[in-house]
């Protein structure tokens, strides 16, 4: 058992500060419990969202000493005990009070992209073939538990507040699995391009850094999609025979 501080920041969109919390850490104990504990104890109206405890939910998203972190996976043993730990609420998003955020902007932005559309069925037995390999591919992606943590940490988004010109690793992450799924039909590239903002991520990394299921977003997922855009858009011989193929239908038109 040992004693430390946390500071917690309290506070809602009007303004806040940091308050500290003198508490009794014990081994195993997660920033989660800590923070419940000094809600039960000292700060009764302490607004924190939790939910599974076993980081699969995504609620308990926030920063601690200055990394987002999902606190119920963020060990005390991991943390410097001898300094202040600061928990503060996920800065990319507005704040509704102390630890909470509202991050119903990340649901407004998935609703933007294409669903999945599936090929049609094979003609002689009604069912749909594909390898192992390309299902593999993108079932990565499937464990995002949608924490949001790597939206928080994007620099476009937390520094720059581009939220109308750049949908976030997250949702890149989405459209990564739906535009690598074997029996997918949808293009979603233009909308890449032009409407989600691909070409603001500059590929730091640091959502993969922060992404609490381990999923390879910038190398699986990110960087792949660029490939395919600059392909389409980019490509000087399909431009080339973009241009060639307008004109003969012109010509063909004229004459």
């Amino acid at each position: 058992m040992a004693q430390a501080i946390f500071r917690i920041w309290r506070g809602d969109s009007g303004g806040g500060e940091f308050r500290d919390y003198a508490t009794e850490v014990t081994s195993g104990m997660v920033v989660l419990d800590v923070v419940r504990q000094i809600q039960a104890e000292q700060a009764h109206d302490l607004a924190l969202r939790w939910n599974c405890k076993a980081g699969k939910c995504g609620s308990c998203s926030a920063e601690v000493n200055g990394m987002p972190k999902l606190m119920c996976m963020s060990r005390t043993s991991d943390l410097p005990l001898e300094k202040p730990v600061t928990v503060q609420p996920m800065k990319a998003f507005p704040l509704i009070k102390d630890l909470v955020t509202d991050v119903s902007w990340n649901y407004r932005v998935k609703k933007k992209i294409k669903p999945f559309r599936p090929r049609k069925p094979d003609e002689k037995d009604g069912t749909w073939r594909m390898a192992q390999s390309d299902v593999d591919r993108s079932m990565e992606f499937r464990k995002c538990i949608e924490c949001f943590l790597c939206q928080d940490v994007c620099h476009v988004l937390r520094e720059h507040r581009l939220l109308d010109e750049f949908i976030g690793p997250r949702f890149l992450v989405h459209i990564a699995a739906l535009e690598m799924h074997p029996l997918d039909t949808e293009n979603r590239l233009e909308d890449l391009r032009k409407e989600h903002g691909i070409g603001y991520c500059n590929i730091t990394k640091c959502c993969t850094k922060v992404c609490p299921e381990d999923i390879t977003i910038t190398d699986n997922a990110i960087i792949p999609l660029k490939e395919r855009v600059v392909d389409v858009s980019y490509d000087p011989i399909r431009r080339f025979l973009a241009r060639y193929r307008r004109k003969a239908s012109a010509v063909g038109l004229a004459s």
